[in-house]
């Protein structure tokens, strides 16, 4: 598993990515602006960066992701568990279940969810 993290800040950076992808260079520069209060450079200094760590690429002034929001969190699901917990998923929903109580239709979900993902 390729281990990822942001930082706070580059968290809120990939957020605005990932909500408007692909973006322009030049729009990407003047929301940071708007939304940070960031320089031109602050922005292109940030978004090389993360570029080198390869969840994004700049193209012909064009940024897309090379990993998804989704991947991107699905990622820091999988290290939490693994770090937490050993990687056991089941030691983790016993921690994350102790203090509630599923309806019979949540149960019922995961239950499917669970059987989906069952190897044959």
């Amino acid at each position: 598993m390729k281990k990822v993290q942001l930082a706070e800040g580059e968290l809120r950076f990939a957020e605005l990515i990932w909500e408007r992808e692909p973006i322009a260079s030049g729009d990407l520069v003047k929301l940071c602006a708007d939304r940070f209060g960031w320089k031109k450079s602050t922005t292109y200094t940030v978004l090389k960066k993360l570029c080198e760590r390869g969840i994004f690429r700049n193209e012909n002034a064009c940024i897309s992701s090379l990993i998804s929001r989704d991947e991107y969190f699905s990622m820091q699901s999988e290290q939490f568990v693994e770090d937490a917990f050993g990687g056991s998923l089941p030691g983790f929903l016993t921690a994350f279940m102790g203090r509630r109580k599923l309806s019979g239709g949540q149960a019922e979900e995961l239950k499917q969810l669970i059987d989906s993902y069952k190897e044959d």
